[in-house]
């Protein structure tokens, strides 16, 4: 059995469509990945499988639970951490931690926990002193105190300096490891890429596209090979971007971007050399899933509740 089953799900708010149709499944032990556009319909299709919202319409599970109608058995199994997800400012992460313990019949020992996502040493601290990264561990904290089955991490990074972010990636490793489905609700690429198994693309309240990280960068546009240096003295852009193999070519102060087929690198390496011109800083860019999710959601429109 699936961890998660989704189901058509429906959902509107008002006449306005947030959720039109979308389906999938995520097996157990996965860390499964919903990336999309604001306004796509990430969070309300994470709060509908939360419990949080009630579907129009579909069918969703977790571990064979209506969110619905099995909220008690649910909040046994499921740990979250919501986007907009906050405490009060004077509390302690110590007293947070006993506080979502309390909840639950057989919780996590608060002092494992604080050790084990790093916050120790801050057992004392408000949580409106913590900086971003350390109310992101707490966050995840207090989503693992139920000792659940699955966990719902709604952007988890959001706001985070890349140190912190890449920290934080590690601590949702650490939770697939200790056996928990992680289902994760991410707008950067690089952070489903490192951490996904598969990854559902939502555009416009359905699922675009829904395979592994790899197989996604794959259906990217041919166009998006790039060869980006630093030309030794200045390049005719007209001339460069006339050539066959050349879709486009950028400028941002002394560097060139140029982006075209399979052959691009030959073409522009061989133009380069019978120029003399060297190609310092050069760097070759393959196909990405920023490529592929940009191809994929190009028709989004900004009217959309998500």
């Amino acid at each position: 059995m699936p961890a998660i089953e989704v189901s058509h799900l429906r959902k509107s708010y008002h006449g306005t469509t947030a959720v039109a149709d979308v389906s999938f499944d995520v097996a157990d032990g996965e860390i499964f990945g919903i990336v999309g556009s604001n306004g796509a319909g990430k969070t309300t299709t994470v709060e509908c499988i939360s419990g949080l919202r009630t579907p129009d319409g579909g069918r969703v599970r977790v571990l064979g639970l209506d969110p619905q109608h099995d909220r008690e058995a649910l909040r046994r199994v499921l740990g979250v951490q919501l986007q907009e997800s906050q405490m009060p400012a004077r509390i302690k992460v110590r007293e947070a931690l006993e506080l979502y313990a309390s909840f639950y019949p057989d919780p996590a020992d608060v002092d494992t926990l604080l050790e084990q996502w790093g916050l120790a040493d801050k057992a004392k601290a408000r949580f409106g002193k913590l900086s971003g990264g350390q109310k992101q561990r707490l966050a995840i904290a207090l989503a693992m105190v139920g000792n659940p089955r699955v966990v719902v991490l709604d952007e988890l990074t959001t706001g985070l300096d890349p140190h912190a972010r890449r920290t934080a990636w590690e601590l949702v490793e650490k939770v697939r490891e200790a056996g928990v489905t992680v289902l994760l609700v991410t707008h950067f690429m690089a952070e489903a890429e490192r951490l996904c198994d598969r990854l559902a693309v939502i555009d416009r309240g359905r699922v675009a596209a829904l395979d592994t990280p790899a197989a996604l960068a794959g259906l990217g546009p041919a166009s998006a090979q790039r060869i980006r240096f630093r030309p030794s003295q200045p390049v005719d852009v007209a001339e460069l971007a006339a050539l066959p193999e050349v879709s486009a070519v950028e400028q941002r102060g002394a560097q060139l971007a140029v982006s075209g087929d399979a052959d691009v690198i030959g073409a522009v390496t061989a133009y380069l050399a019978r120029r003399q011109i060297i190609a310092a800083e050069l760097r070759v860019e393959q196909t990405s899933l920023d490529d592929a999710f940009i191809a994929l959601t190009s028709h989004s429109t900004k009217g959309d509740v998500g």
